[in-house]
């Protein structure tokens, strides 16, 4: 049995797995999960993306169940063994299937780096860019009411200062976050920050530094790729044309509203 990876495309996480995966060239099984089905979210890739084509129907939902003792996406299957969890999933694939150095250095000082930003990247940047679409886009579909203007502006001032200690603690004035080459630490925090944009909050408009080294993860995974992985998010606003069921919408909107507590 080949390696599967239980994704959608629509999690940060999932995103930073299936770009490593594919410009690693590193063969998988795309076992697509749907967080929202039936949605806009759930479209498959377009024809003649170069995107691997999912297997169909609910099984990949149950399947990613069976695999991930946490019940979430991404999970891993490789023959009998089993794994979780972003992170663990990216150093599992860059030590099985050797990928270039550069992505996890074999240097420990260099590897330090990447475990010190990974570690940061929970607290600060993933704690806030994701809040942008929960408030723009996914709580008003389930609520049907539209969140304070207040509550955007007090995610986007503590994303504002993590996006401020990003540039000055780990960019500084290198290429990338360890220096010249791209590592896991780019990738992760690169597709973070994609988030925020699919909601309609630019952030890297004003942040030069910030949207130059942008373009450099772009380019060292592939334009074509890292755009066509982000295809859900750019396409997120035309939720808003779905009707949700109501019982989904009872069901869903105390969980959503948590989020942001």
């Amino acid at each position: 049995m080949g390696l599967e990876l239980y994704l959608d495309l629509l999690s940060q996480p999932c995103r930073s797995i299936y770009i490593f995966a594919r410009s690693n060239n590193i063969p998988f099984e795309f076992k697509q999960v749907e967080l929202f089905k039936d949605s806009v979210l759930g479209k498959k890739p377009a024809a003649g993306s170069g995107a691997e084509q999912p297997h169909e129907g609910p099984s990949n939902s149950e399947g990613a169940g069976k695999v991930s003792l946490l019940k979430k996406v991404p999970a891993l299957k490789d023959g009998d063994f089993t794994l979780a969890e972003c992170n663990a999933i990216l150093l599992y694939l860059s030590r099985k299937y050797n990928t270039p150095d550069h992505w996890y250095p074999s240097d420990i000082q260099k590897r330090a780096q990447v475990d010190e930003y990974l570690s940061w990247h929970h607290a600060n940047i993933r704690a806030n860019a994701p809040k942008t679409m929960w408030i723009k886009v996914l709580i008003p579909l389930f609520t049907g009411q539209p969140l304070p203007s207040e509550k955007l502006q007090e995610v986007m001032e503590g994303l504002s200062a993590s996006l401020k200690q990003f540039e000055e603690r780990f960019l500084q004035d290198k290429a990338f976050i360890i220096g010249s080459e791209i590592s896991l630490a780019d990738l992760v925090a690169a597709v973070e920050l994609m988030q925020p944009v699919g909601a309609g909050c630019d952030i890297f408009e004003d942040r030069p530094r910030l949207m130059e080294w942008r373009r450099r993860v772009e380019d060292a995974v592939g334009k074509e790729l890292f755009f066509q992985a982000h295809e859900m998010i750019f396409n997120i606003k035309e939720l808003s044309n779905i009707q949700i069921h109501p019982q989904l919408k009872e069901h869903l909107a105390p969980v959503l509203m948590k989020i942001l507590k």
